[in-house]
């Protein structure tokens, strides 16, 4: 079990929300997975938004998240051992009064009130290291929802990536919408395959249950799904760094 400071436990569990709205939908996460020796760049972005349309697509508007990495600030190096080395926070656009914490080494997500980044700022316990936006544009299709978009630093336009959200509206079942979700991308894949990109979208699910998730889709479903993403995203930048 994560050993937190006693501060810090305090904070997290007094803002933690038990009183929990349902999501009524659920997500799939996907990335853009460049072919070996390629990188993203903003054409096949474009490609990806004009893909979308093609299939009748109709865009609603433009959506955003964000995704910081922190790292404890340590004034007594004998606390190193019972903090997190680093961890995630991220904020959804679909719940813009909730934070999200992950901590992929322990497997722990949490659920807290948007205003505990103030409490974190004021405590000075930890840091952010590296913000990215998540931001784009979001498409109706029938019973699903798209939303395209670009990962980016914050005060850059440097482009890291490009992410794309699958929401099916009707079921907040994992199990019974699989199949029909797994469709809908196949369809996706075939209509961007015609479009000879130099690579694919990619889905990587993580182990909810090892998270404490059940079969009933949950915002933090999605905020693991998002962590994921960028551990993938960051590890095909390295082996791209290494390559050249």
């Amino acid at each position: 079990m994560v050993k937190l400071t006693k501060t810090l436990i305090t904070v997290f569990f007094l803002l933690l929300k038990l009183d929990n709205k349902d999501v009524l939908s659920l997500f799939r996460v996907l990335h853009w997975q460049p072919n070996a020796g390629t990188t993203v760049n903003t054409q096949i972005l474009n490609e990806v938004s004009q893909c979308v349309e093609s299939i009748n697509g109709v865009k609603e508007g433009r959506w955003k998240a964000t995704l910081t990495y922190y790292k404890p600030m340590l004034r007594d190096q004998s606390q190193a051992p019972e903090l997190p080395r680093d961890f995630l926070g991220i904020s959804l656009p679909e719940q813009p009064n909730k934070y999200y914490f992950i901590i992929r080494g322990q497997r722990i997500v949490l659920e807290a009130d948007s205003s505990i980044q103030t409490i974190m700022e004021k405590l000075q316990s930890y840091k952010s290291r590296v913000a990215l936006y998540f931001e784009g544009f979001q498409y109706q299709l029938g019973d699903f929802q798209l939303r395209v978009g670009k990962v980016t630093p914050t005060h850059s336009d440097n482009l890291r990536g490009i992410i794309m959200e699958v929401e099916y509206l009707p079921l907040s079942s994992l199990e019974k919408s699989r199949q029909v979700m797994e469709e809908f991308v196949d369809i996706w894949q075939e209509a961007i395959s015609k479009r000879s990109l130099p690579g694919h979208f990619m889905h990587i699910e993580p182990s909810f249950v090892e998270y404490g998730l059940s079969d009933h889709y949950s915002s933090q479903h999605t905020a693991v799904q998002y962590a994921t993403v960028m551990a993938q995203l960051i590890a095909t930048q390295s082996v791209q760094a290494a390559r050249n």
